[in-house]
This record gives structure tokens, sequence and C-alpha cells, in this order.
């Protein structure tokens, strides 16, 4: 994913086309192949003998691109346009850095700019184009509950939705994505329970898609989400998820926590707070069984966050995990100078004085008891 850290990545194909899913490494070696290709035209770029034919060449790339957003309109053609553009997302994604670092490119591509037309504005604008992404997604709410979802359609819904992520991440259309309130048709899928593949897929892209609004720190995207109840729903997957997606919706929950407006919302109520503090205790238990480097960080993270807070700092002298506080994580932690530095500061907080709680009103004890 373009705005999640990169070892949260959720791109792998999943129920797709029989060749990929019988056979990855042919797959992986085709998309290399096309990459090389596009490789070799970014050098040609430095050439200006070259140049022009490179130039022409990249340009068909992008029309190709533009050929299908538009061909999402029309039903019988959809499918095949929604397997394409979510191949060239991952091509592109993957060209970018080698574009930058070819000695000569950027010049040369500073006078064509047009030529590279960023895809979320071409999605955006495009007539009928959102229409037919929100159309897909619609579709496969009656397979929802009862569970029915198979794995082609969880591919074909989770093509729409990396689209709907280029929106969602993009400077010039991630406000307009959030006013028009898209991301509420992807809170059903949060809301399931079914474990199996196809669900688990179609959970991971719709965090990825959340979490690629909240990786740029925005006040108004964290105050629209808690507006819309996201934190429920987060909660949610970091109880029953695979690990990649409980890491994913901590992530998201941390994100919310690190913006004022989220810790204030979060430590508003006893309710809230500990409603919180009991999943991530449950995951620490858990992680102590199966350890996660990965998980284990975005939940010190969270818990350093909420001890900013003076009367949920009080509270977790109560409730903070014991196996915070001894040696269960040490070995985990050892390659992760960073996530240590968190659980020193946080076990600092939380041994501090008691005085700042209670002259802000007293704890949360104090709170449910009234």
């Amino acid at each position: 994913m373009a705005n999640l850290p990169q070892s949260l990545s959720m791109n792998a194909p999943f129920g797709g086309p029989p060749s990929s899913a019988a056979n990855p490494a042919g797959a992986q070696v085709n998309k290399e192949r096309k990459l090389a290709s596009a490789e070799n035209l970014v050098l040609e770029l430095s050439n200006p003998e070259l140049r022009e034919n490179a130039l022409l060449e990249l340009s068909k790339k992008m029309a190709s691109a533009e050929s299908l957003v538009l061909e999402l309109i029309n039903p019988d053609l959809r499918e095949n346009a929604l397997l394409e553009l979510s191949k060239n997302k991952e091509l592109f994604q993957d060209l970018a850095p080698f574009v930058w670092n070819s000695f000569g490119t950027i010049a040369a591509l500073i006078q064509k700019r047009e030529l590279f037309q960023d895809l979320a504005p071409l999605l955006w604008n495009s007539f009928g184009t959102i229409a037919a992404l929100l159309q897909e997604i619609v579709s496969i709410y009656p397979v929802l509950s009862p569970p029915n979802l198979t794995p082609a359609q969880s591919n074909r819904v989770c093509n729409a939705l990396a689209l709907l992520q280029c929106v969602a991440s993009h400077s010039e259309t991630r406000m307009l994505f959030l006013n028009a309130h898209i991301p509420l048709y992807l809170y059903p899928f949060l809301n399931t329970n079914s474990k199996s593949r196809p669900f688990e897929y179609l959970r991971l892209t719709s965090l990825g898609v959340i979490g690629a609004l909240v990786k740029v720190d925005d006040t108004e995207v964290i105050s629209f989400l808690l507006s819309t109840e996201i934190i429920p729903l987060c909660l949610r997957t970091m109880e029953m998820g695979s690990e990649l997606s409980k890491t994913v919706a901590t992530f998201i929950v941390q994100k919310i926590l690190l913006d004022d407006v989220g810790l204030d919302y979060i430590c508003t109520t006893a309710e809230r707070f500990f409603a919180v503090g009991r999943v991530l205790g449950n995951m620490v238990a858990a992680l102590a069984e199966q350890q996660s480097t990965r998980l284990l960080k975005h939940i010190i993270r969270c818990y350093l966050r909420l001890s900013d807070n003076p009367r949920a700092c009080d509270a977790l002298r109560n409730c903070l995990p014991d196996m915070l506080k001894d040696a269960t994580f040490s070995s985990c932690l050892r390659e992760d100078p960073t996530t240590r530095r968190w659980l020193q500061q946080l076990l600092h907080n939380v041994g501090g004085s008691r005085v700042a709680a209670f002259q802000a009103g007293g704890g949360f004890d104090h709170m449910l008891v009234n």
C-alpha cells in the first residue's frame, strides 16, 4: 500500500485468474518483465536520440491506463479493467523510485509532466467512474450475511478498493473523497465476522483505504472517522482478524490517537478508554504466545500516546499488562531501539505521580462510580 508502511503492503493477488493463482512465480516473472521494459524506456529518456521514442512508448502505456479507466463505466468491460488497473497501479509504484534515481530522466520528464498524469484525479474526474467503483462495492453486500463471498467476488471488489485507495491517498482528491462520505461504503466490510480468506482479504483491503486517509496527519480526516464510529470497527478487527489485519487496524487507531482530537475522544469517557484498553491488553496477551514485532510496535505506541492523558495514565497504572513490564518481549524488541525507547517512556509515564490525574478531575474509576 502506497500510504502505509511498506511492511504493511497488501497488494498480493488473491483469488484471481487461475493462471496467476496456480503459478504465482509465473505472475511475478511477468510483472518483472513489464517493469524491466518500462525501466528501459525510462533509461532511454536520458539519451536525446532515444528520448522521442521512449516518450511515445511511455505515453502509450499511460493512454492504455486512461482507456481502462473509461472502461470502468461499462459493466461488460469493468472486471478486466479493474484487474488491469490494479496491476498497473503496482507496476507504476515500483517504477517511481527507479525514475527518480535514474540519472537524467527527471530533467527530461519535467518537459513532459502531462505524460504521467496521476491516476487518482483521472479516476475522480472521469464521468461515471467513481459510481462504477461504488456499484462494484454495493453489489456484494447481499453475500456478506449470511457469509457467501467467493474468492472471485472478493478479488474483484478488492481491485475496485485498490483504485479507491489511490483516490484516498492523493492530495487533490482526498478531501473530495471524504466529503462524498465514500468511506462509509466500506464499513459493512469491516463489520463482518467470517475468518475465511475472501472475507479476510476484503477487510484487509478496506482497512488499506482507511489507512491511506490517516497516513497524512489531518484533523479533519480524524474528526470524520470518529464521527462515523471507525473505532469500534477497528477494535473488532484487532480482536478477530489475521496478524496483518490486526496490524493495519492498530495502525489506524494509533494515527487517530496521535491527533489531539482523537486522544480527547478516546479519553472523554471511561467506557471508550476501557474498550480500547481491553482490546490492547488482549492483543498483548496473545502476542506473548506468538510474537510479532510489527504488531507490538503499534500497540506500544498506542499505550504511550494514551499515557499523555492524565486520567488515562492513572488508569494504566492498574491495567497496563504485566508482560510489558517484565522481560516477556525483550528478545522481540532487541533489534528495535525505537520501540524499546517508547516502552521505556511508557513505563516512566505510568510510574509517575498520581497528582496530575486527580488535578484533572479524578481518574476513570471516579468517573465510573459517578
